[in-house]
């Protein structure tokens, strides 16, 4: 049972990693416009997904230390805010995008023009991290983030042929329009393997009070957690191929299409719910991993669970960071346009993020006999070579190919 509980963090990860706007967006695109050729890009990443997951959690329960304060203590200061500084701006704009994504499912339901939706979505998150502690942030965005089944359902019932599906795992040059192929490569993966996943799963894991014991539980975890995500970000992709073949996503309004050509009326509601709670978790998690960052490599006392005046300068950090990214739902930002160029960006920051990771999870004094060995390095390295040839195509592709 204690197992089951902690599978939570893995899962609430996955939801705001693969079930948030620019998961949806980008697996949503890929699929109506070139059917499953990408699905190997939804596998990939989500491997990378894993192996990261698994590491920053292990770094977590074998060192008891945040990523923040490792940073601080053994690269300076320097090295420090060059990544807190390259994480935070790329990671406002996925804010900026979750919370414009809760702007939008909320003019979906409601069809009022979304601008002015964008302060109650700010003030959701904002009040969601005021008054919640961490475990009612994990289970209960956990447990809601299970509707986003629906597009396992969904596409079960479109019926795809399954030699078709594994041909998609397999790469493949695009038949036509490939800097949009290679741009809609990148964003998903941008968007699987986004920085801020790690660095609020390792503090998520100290936040749980995680040691060395739950070493192998946290490898369950997260395989469980981000298997559970990437087989959602599949489900989407498949769901587009077969609902809307040969659509070019322009506008947000589109996006509901997927679930309600097979479910009708209720498909649109179980679409809405869904982007509504994935991008929630999703703009809890950034807000909480930059506070977190912010907060451990300045000093500061830190913890959701802590009341707020004895972490007072942690909150005045997550106050600033949502109201951040609440002015660009606030300023109308196109969705979409917000959406992919964030999912971009990120990919041209992992290098940065990656690299402190790989370094730490090889020190022995952090992690003794728990440091990576010979597979664990190779994953890592094939990961952090992945993220150099993004970081190189990521900006050129996002103005040929968008």
């Amino acid at each position: 049972m204690r197992k089951l509980l902690h599978t939570a963090l893995g899962i609430l990860t996955s939801v705001g990693g693969f079930l948030e706007i620019g998961s949806v967006v980008t697996a949503m695109q890929a699929g109506a416009e070139f059917g499953y050729r990408l699905l190997w890009v939804v596998a990939l990443g989500t491997a990378a997904a894993i192996s990261l997951t698994e590491m920053s959690g292990r770094f977590a329960a074998a060192s008891q230390r945040a990523f923040g304060d490792a940073l601080r203590e053994r690269l300076g200061f320097p090295v420090y805010a060059a990544v807190l500084l390259g994480l935070g701006v790329t990671s406002l704009l996925v804010l900026g995008a979750e919370i414009t994504g809760l702007a939008v499912a909320l003019e979906l339901a409601s069809g009022v023009t979304f601008p002015p939706w964008g302060l109650p979505a700010g003030l959701l998150v904002w009040l969601i991290l005021w008054k919640g502690k961490f475990g009612v942030i994990e289970y209960g965005v956990s447990t809601l983030g299970l509707v986003t089944l629906a597009f396992v359902a969904s596409a079960i019932r479109l019926h795809p042929a399954a030699g078709e599906l594994l041909a998609g795992l397999v790469p493949t040059a695009p038949p036509a329009q490939p800097a949009r192929y290679w741009f809609l490569a990148v964003s998903i993966l941008g968007a699987t393997i986004t920085p801020y996943l790690f660095y609020f799963y390792s503090s998520g894991a100290i936040e749980d009070r995680w040691d060395a014991r739950l070493i192998g539980t946290n490898r369950m975890v997260a395989t469980v957690g981000m298997g559970f995500g990437g087989t959602l970000s599949a489900a989407v992709l498949v769901t587009a191929a077969l609902a809307l073949p040969g659509t070019r996503i322009e506008q947000y309004r589109q996006l509901p299409l997927a679930l309600s050509g097979v479910f009708g009326r209720a498909g649109f509601w179980l679409f809405v719910v869904s982007l509504w709670i994935g991008c929630l978790g999703a703009a809890l998690e950034i807000t909480l991993a930059l506070a977190y960052l912010l907060a451990q490599g300045l000093g500061w006392r830190w913890g959701e669970d802590l009341p707020p005046r004895e972490a007072a300068r942690f909150v005045l950090g997550y106050c600033a960071i949502v109201l951040a990214g609440t002015v660009f739902a606030v300023a109308g930002t196109d969705a979409l346009v917000l959406t992919n160029l964030a999912m971009a960006l990120s990919s041209a920051v992992l290098p940065l993020a990656l690299a402190p990771l790989f370094l730490f999870m090889n020190d022995r004094r952090f992690l003794g006999r728990h440091r990576n060995g010979w597979l664990a390095n190779g994953a890592m390295l094939a990961i952090v070579l992945m993220a150099l040839v993004l970081f190189a195509v990521s900006i050129p592709l996002a103005i040929t190919g968008s």
